[in-house]
């Protein structure tokens, strides 16, 4: 049984009330799905590989042992 199939055989036997329900949540769903999908899709074109390039610099001993933590080693 496909996932389309026991939502519609689930729906089907409740009441008006609470098929009204599902409705506006699914079309809240759709609407949410939507703009996070557009949301992904400017934040991809915004910021794509490469982007920070240059942005971010480390210094040259960033890897050296720090002095306060010489009694742990």
């Amino acid at each position: 049984m496909t996932i389309d199939i026991e939502i519609f055989q689930t729906v089907i036997k409740m009441p008006e009330s609470l098929k009204q329900e599902i409705l506006h949540y699914a079309k809240y769903l759709l609407d949410k799905h939507a703009k996070t999908e557009s949301s992904h899709e400017k934040l991809e074109q915004l910021h794509g590989y490469g982007s920070w390039a240059g942005q971010i610099v480390m210094s040259d001993d960033f890897d050296r042992p720090l002095e306060d933590l010489k009694e742990y080693m």
